[in-house]
């Protein structure tokens, strides 16, 4: 995992143990994202979506010692099984927090599994680009463990 803090922009690649079309399959099933988004610890009670350019979605994340909190956004390109970007945004935003775009690109690796590219950004400061970097990596450490542990790698 890279980040490149002198744009306040995140950029992620990393290898995922299962076929591009298994993984993007986690990445929009609503009762498959439940399964692994979000920190450790945390759980996701509600996932609803739209999926499809100019459709939304509302995703739902308890935090393990707190009150429910909301992630929502819009699709702005969703092309299976390689594809996918949406805005991000939290309902209830921190205030150093404002909308970002999500790019996620899938590309197979034979005999291994699939690579993944995630870029975000821009984020308003460098503590809120941090926090992003650390919940990406944990959901994608999650995501992997599932589909390994599954069989479906």
């Amino acid at each position: 995992m890279t980040r490149e803090s002198e744009a306040l922009s995140l950029r992620v690649r990393r290898v995922l143990h299962a076929p591009r079309a298994v993984v993007f399959r986690a990445l929009i099933d609503p009762d498959e994202l439940a399964r692994w988004w979000g920190p450790e610890g945390f759980t996701i009670p509600a996932v609803e979506r739209d999926l499809r350019p100019g459709g939304s979605f509302r995703i739902t994340m308890r935090p393990p010692d707190g009150e429910a909190f909301h992630l929502v956004g819009e699709y702005r390109l969703v092309e299976p099984p390689e594809r996918l970007s949406y805005t991000f945004r939290w309902e209830e935003p921190d205030p150093e927090d404002r909308e970002t775009v999500v790019d996620l690109a899938l590309r197979d690796l034979p005999g291994v599994g699939c690579e993944l590219h995630l870029e975000q950004g821009s984020f308003a400061t460098p503590s809120r680009l941090a926090l992003h970097e650390e919940g990406w990596s944990q959901s994608l450490d999650k995501l992997d463990r599932l589909l390994t542990a599954e069989g479906r790698a």
